[in-house]
């Protein structure tokens, strides 16, 4: 285990390169400058790497010298289309481009904890495996990764996230479902056109689509046990040319977010067959395009417990907080859906510092203090699942 004050002398690298990441933030899949850091980082120390998902992921490994198991941590990389607003001197220096939601954070923090694993491999159980994955904002990171094989041999993982409405000091990590799964779908409901004063001469897709948004809602409502929360939401319809032209073609696009993964596997077919049955009724078509993105995170009952337990040694026995599960969601699912694992909520919330806002605000901000935390988390938890 690594104390607090020995941990104090990466403290500094640690600030340093997540205001760098933060100051030259990249999106999904274009995260090629911060990858090359990682990797020259990775490189000034030892530890070997590999490319591994899309063109930026990066999968390291630190092999301890004496047995023990095999886990995988990781931290994400990209960054979102938000316009900063905080004007703090290491403020994003792309226009429109900013870590609102803190993946500046986890990238520092697990290339922090790299050092530390690496500086005590020779008394380190089993092996770690870091992952820095590219393009969680748009899910697509962990499964390229996944596909590339920074899950084969591996027997947990475990991930740490910047939460900015739990308070510093304190951790939420509970066991059971924490964020909820995210499928997208687009439709096309199609008729046929015709004058606005002979609606009987067409097939009018614009009412066929409205009645689809309204019956879709009883998904939800009628499908779905009240006891397991679950969303639908249409956020675009498009639809018409002209005032007094029955529409031909109407569009709309929505997602879907439950933390069930039995709801989630019967998600997909109950919209289908209420778009399809809806447009029938009103003599026009669908055409569907359902892309099932990411299961929900369900953190691991076992997993958890021992994460539990090495957060109190780093935090401190009064450090675990509990929030409700969020319906945003997060492809470190891909990985835990596969091997058991769980991702820990870290507060970095302060108002002393004026780190009040929640991720995706332009205004995010964290307490940078208590980023050692999650570096040392990363750490105690692999020390202590490995050594089991």
């Amino acid at each position: 285990m690594i104390s607090k004050t020995d941990a104090e002398m990466y403290s500094d690298y640690l600030i340093e390169k997540r205001r760098y990441f933060h100051m030259y933030p990249e999106v999904s899949g274009k995260e090629y400058q911060t990858s090359k850091v990682i990797q020259q980082e990775l490189d000034r120390y030892g530890i070997p790497w590999r490319l591994c998902g899309m063109e930026t992921g990066i999968l390291a490994t630190i092999t301890g010298k004496l047995p023990g198991k095999t886990i995988l941590l990781r931290g994400d990389l990209d960054a979102l289309t938000v316009k900063e607003t905080t004007n703090v001197p290491y403020a994003s220096s792309v226009e429109g481009v900013m870590h609102a939601c803190g993946h500046d954070c986890h990238t520092a923090m697990l290339l922090t904890a790299a050092r530390m694993l690496n500086d005590m491999k020779d008394t380190l159980h089993g092996t770690v495996k870091l992952a820095f994955q590219p393009a969680e904002e748009v899910a697509e990171g962990a499964k390229a990764m996944i596909e590339e094989g920074a899950l084969d041999g591996v027997d947990a993982c475990f991930a740490i996230h910047v939460w900015g409405t739990v308070d510093a000091g304190k951790i939420s990590l509970d066991a059971g479902p924490r964020m909820a799964s995210a499928d997208l779908f687009s439709v096309k409901i199609k008729g046929k056109g015709a004058h606005g004063a002979e609606p009987d001469c067409g097939v009018d897709a614009i009412v066929a689509t409205a009645a689809a948004i309204n019956n879709l809602q009883t998904v939800v409502s009628r499908e779905i046990s009240p006891a397991s929360p679950a969303v639908l939401t249409i956020g675009t319809i498009s639809g018409g040319t002209r005032f007094n032209v029955i529409a031909e073609e109407c569009e709309i696009t929505g997602t879907t977010r439950c933390f069930d993964p039995l709801v989630w596997d019967q998600f997909e077919e109950r919209v289908k067959r209420i778009l399809n049955h809806t447009a029938e009724s009103y003599r026009a078509s669908a055409e569907i395009t359902y892309n099932r993105v990411c299961p929900p995170v369900v953190n691991d009952e076992n997993f958890v417990a021992l994460a539990q337990k090495s957060a109190k040694k780093v935090m401190g026995e009064d450090c675990l907080t509990h929030i409700p599960p969020t319906t945003g969601a997060e492809d470190f699912s891909q990985f835990a859906s596969r091997v058991p694992g769980a991702i820990a909520l870290l507060g970095i919330k302060n108002e002393a510092c004026g780190a009040i806002w929640p991720n995706h605000s332009g205004n995010f901000s964290v307490d940078e203090s208590q980023l050692i935390n999650g570096a040392m988390l990363y750490v105690q938890v692999a020390s202590d699942y490995n050594a089991q």
